[in-house]
């Protein structure tokens, strides 16, 4: 992108979406703490899971592609939204003993949180084939997807007008709110 296209503040100033040519894992993890007065039980993950991205984003070839932090609902639940170049670069990366993750799910389950109710783990994983996915975003700084390493980001215009038109697929019904103007504003 033109540096015209950004303000000061790194806000894409028009309509954009993400583009990639490979396919890549979106994971989903997180915590919930359940007993807020268990702090033994619930802060050493907090604690070690801020180490784990930074560890990652500090390795280039470990296959993470972008990270972000998400709260919510409420304060007693915390995550993170990664994409990956790979599922086979995500195990590798949770299975190192040598790396920060490994140790922390071992201490997990051997130090009695894993079957104590006070804090809840989970994770989800996506693989995602190149063709089967749409991003948009509108007047927003990188974001998701877009913020990611290898990610092109390209005006959403044309067939990339709509979210089926991202897809690919632009005869199926997928019109924008107004169909009379030129640049669909939302989506």
């Amino acid at each position: 992108m033109q540096a015209q296209d950004h303000s000061s503040d790194g806000v894409t100033e028009r309509r954009v979406t993400a583009e990639r040519e490979d396919a890549f894992v979106v994971f989903h993890i997180g915590m919930r703490i359940n007993a807020l007065w268990k702090i033994h039980r619930w802060l050493p993950m907090l604690l070690v899971a801020p180490r784990m991205v930074r560890e990652l984003v500090a390795d280039p070839g470990s296959g993470l592609l972008g990270s972000r932090t998400v709260i919510g609902p409420g304060i007693r639940n915390i995550g993170f939204v990664q994409y990956w170049e790979s599922f086979g670069a995500l195990e590798a990366y949770a299975r190192d003993g040598d790396r920060l993750h490994r140790p922390a799910w071992q201490a997990y389950y051997g130090d009695g949180t894993g079957t104590d109710a006070s804090v809840g783990i989970w994770h989800e994983t996506y693989l995602v084939d190149a063709d089967e996915y749409e991003t948009v975003y509108n007047h927003m700084p990188a974001h998701g997807l877009a913020a990611c390493d290898g990610t092109e980001i390209v005006s959403a215009t044309e067939r990339r007008t709509t979210a089926a038109g991202r897809l690919g697929r632009p005869g199926e019904t997928d019109t924008p709110a107004d169909a009379s103007e030129s640049s669909r504003s939302g989506d």
